[in-house]
């Protein structure tokens, strides 16, 4: 035996060579009747067999089955430490969401059953080729969760556990398109902030600010090991993870007050043990998805998102979610129309203007207080059913008169000398403090099809009197994120430019995030001076003036991917009106108008460094076309399979034309 090989194998023991084969079974019996026998698939009573095999006791057999689906990710002891780590704390704690829930299943008669499909972190894949497969992740992960619901055909109902960036919407997108089940979404919660430290979101700029001279190794080391202050929950801002808390609360799918609850802690695990009654509760009444996730919800999710400032990561995933219940996938006439109607009411991470973590949100009195307001102004569908059975209006009316919610908001003040008020403002007080709508829609010569860009979070004191922002600067275009963070880091990018990256979107990269250069212009002194141009998306956590999902992608042939470095670029955005363009006017001192424009870049060839990434995969490529073919990014990426069949009959029609003009005769073809 080789050296390497004695190691692998190991000395042996004895106990190596104690086995069995063969074993008494469980005791009992199944709690069969002849009409089963007779009718039944067999399926179903092999299943019995299969749950008596796991170990449930067969007298409790007879229970309603309910399928629990989680992102859950690591291995964790009793004592909640590390056996394997999983991808970040967003997915680490919410096995104990299942348990609870599980129990609940179970004191209540009822058969619990498990499955899982983990997710990965943004945060974590912030600049590496993982962010390749960051968005493409979403759609294959709610096409499997759908698969596992569809493979346990006894499911009377599932309750769906997640809470990051893609797995919650991916959760989201696969209950919405199981429609005629009852469904309860349970959110994983969010991490607490150091008590002296930064937010995990701030944290993730450490390599820019050391290299600009901001701040020591010393201080880059001891904060970045405090960021992640509790071991559970997404993190601490109103990111992408947040957000898709709060949509999921705002689509009727969850309990209510469910998201943003504080990982670990009592009322987040009571919250598990309430979904699972609600769901139970659902499935008596005869309640399904389709009742709760109605175009109605889908109103409600949008100016629930214009009301806190969320994640313009959720204008992929809302009409994901619309797209899988089979509903009308709203178009940017309805974002623009909400966004003119909702005012933004929350002041939290990152947008201010105070930087509140969102477990203040939550102890100010999340979503439901948010929408009392809202309610105040007309702007809800309040007779939209949620998961408790209920419609909107009703479990306001609780909400409003509840000893939960005077108990949460007097706990922020008493803790933490926050008035809850100050949180989550009234319409009056939120005007007076100057915050603004959410998000505008650039459109304009480098943007034909429009772009996006949360207007609300770009830095006051850069925005003129009239709440217009201006720039007109210089492009410096860069076609890989690895070489833009370079400039940023090495003085390459300075006040007054625009940074331009193009080649990111979809076909490019996987329409990776590109939180490494908002983060750090954000947390630079001269980064309010910059702003930024791109075909890729920003997390949920960006802030500035950084205009995204600029369409059509560059590497569809398209303007944006014909600028050059001295080209000059004028960004004009109406904080007020929610209006706005991006056009390229000319090179250097040479100005052109927007007409001008557009025709140079029309005659122009591409950028010689714009090509896929070399390193994309090929689940990402597959994904990309599927995707374009299905109405590309703003129909939310997802995968419309009436279309997808469509585009591939009519190309293998057009190959089988092609092939049999090939064959032709010469003489045939000139005639």
């Amino acid at each position: 035996m080789t050296e390497q090989l004695h190691e692998i194998m190991g000395n042996g023991s004895e106990k190596l060579y104690e086995i069995r084969t063969h074993a008494a079974g469980p005791g009992g019996s199944l709690p069969l009747t002849p009409e089963m026998l007779l009718n039944a698939p067999s399926g179903d009573l092999f299943g019995l067999s299969q749950n008596v095999g796991m170990g449930w006791k067969p007298s409790k057999l007879k229970g309603k089955q309910y399928l629990l689906l989680s992102t859950q990710g690591g291995i964790r002891k009793e004592d909640g430490s590390p056996v394997a780590l999983g991808y970040h704390t967003g997915h680490w704690e919410v096995g104990l969401l299942m348990q609870a829930a599980a129990q609940e299943i179970t004191e209540s008669g009822g058969v619990p059953f498990a499955g899982f499909v983990s997710d990965p972190c943004d945060g974590r894949s912030q600049g590496t080729e993982g962010m390749f497969d960051s968005l493409p992740y979403r759609n294959d992960a709610a096409i499997v969760f759908r698969r596992l619901a569809r493979s346990l055909p006894t499911r009377r109902g599932v309750l769906g556990v997640a809470t990051c960036d893609k797995g919650l919407p991916a959760m989201l997108m696969a209950l919405a398109g199981l429609h005629d089940l009852p469904g309860v979404i349970v959110p994983g919660g969010v991490t607490l902030p150091p008590t002296e430290g930064e937010d995990a979101g701030k944290i993730q700029t450490i390599g820019a600010r050391y290299a600009n001279g901001e701040m020591t190794l010393e201080a880059a080391a001891d904060l970045g090991c405090r960021a992640c202050a509790t071991p559970g929950g997404g993190c601490q801002f109103l990111g992408t993870a947040a957000t898709a808390q709060v949509i999921a609360e705002a689509l009727g799918l969850t309990v209510p007050h469910a998201a943003l609850a504080p990982s670990g802690q009592p009322v987040w695990e009571e919250m598990a043990r309430q979904s699972a009654r609600a769901m139970m509760a659902l499935e008596a009444k005869g309640i399904r998805m389709k009742d709760v996730v109605t175009d109605a919800a889908i109103h409600n999710a949008m100016a629930v998102h214009a009301a806190f400032g969320g994640s313009t990561n959720l204008l992929l995933h809302i009409p994901a979610i619309a797209h899988a219940a089979g509903l009308r996938i709203p178009s940017v006439q309805d974002w623009i129309r909400i966004n003119k109607a909702v005012p933004r009411l929350v002041s939290v991470l990152p947008n201010g203007p105070e930087y509140h973590p969102t477990v203040r949100v939550f102890l100010a009195g999340g979503v439901p207080e948010v929408m009392l307001h809202l309610r105040r102004l007309g702007v809800l569908k309040l007779d939209a059913l949620t998961a408790t059975g209920e419609t909107l209006d009703t479990v306001l009316d609780w909400w409003e008169k509840s000893e939960r919610r005077q108990k949460m908001r007097s706990l922020l003040l008493e803790m933490d000398g926050v008035d809850p008020d100050q949180v989550i403002m009234n319409p009056e007080t939120a005007k007076e403090r100057g915050l603004t709508s959410t998000v505008t829609f650039p459109m304009g010569n480098l943007a034909p099809e429009g772009s996006v860009i949360k207007s609300t979070s770009i830095d006051p004191s850069v925005v003129g009197e009239d709440g217009v922002y201006r720039h007109r600067g210089q492009a410096k275009v860069f076609t890989t994120e690895k070489a833009a963070i370079a400039a940023i880091k090495q003085g390459g990018i300075q006040a007054g430019d625009i940074l331009v990256l193009i080649g990111r979107g979809p076909s490019g990269t996987g329409m990776e995030e590109t939180y490494q250069l908002t983060s750090a212009l954000k947390h630079l002194p001269f980064g309010k001076y910059v702003s930024l141009v791109t075909d890729a998306r920003f997390s949920g956590v960006s802030t500035g003036a950084c205009i995204g999902h600029v369409g059509p992608e560059a590497l569809a042939g398209e303007p944006l991917g014909k600028l050059r470095d001295g080209d000059t670029i004028d960004i004009v955005v109406d904080r007020t009106n929610l209006e706005g363009t991006v056009h390229f006017i000319g090179h250097g001192d040479q100005l052109l108008t927007p007409e001008e424009g557009a025709q140079v870049l029309a005659a122009r060839e591409p950028h010689p460094g714009l090509a896929p990434d070399p390193k994309l995969p090929q689940d990402t490529r597959l994904w990309a076309a599927l995707q374009a073919a299905s109405g590309g990014t703003w129909a939310g990426s997802v995968y419309d399979v009436d279309r997808i069949v469509a585009v591939l009959e009519a190309g293998k029609k057009a190959l089988e034309q092609s092939a049999a003009a090939q064959e032709e005769p010469l003489s045939e073809r000139i005639e």
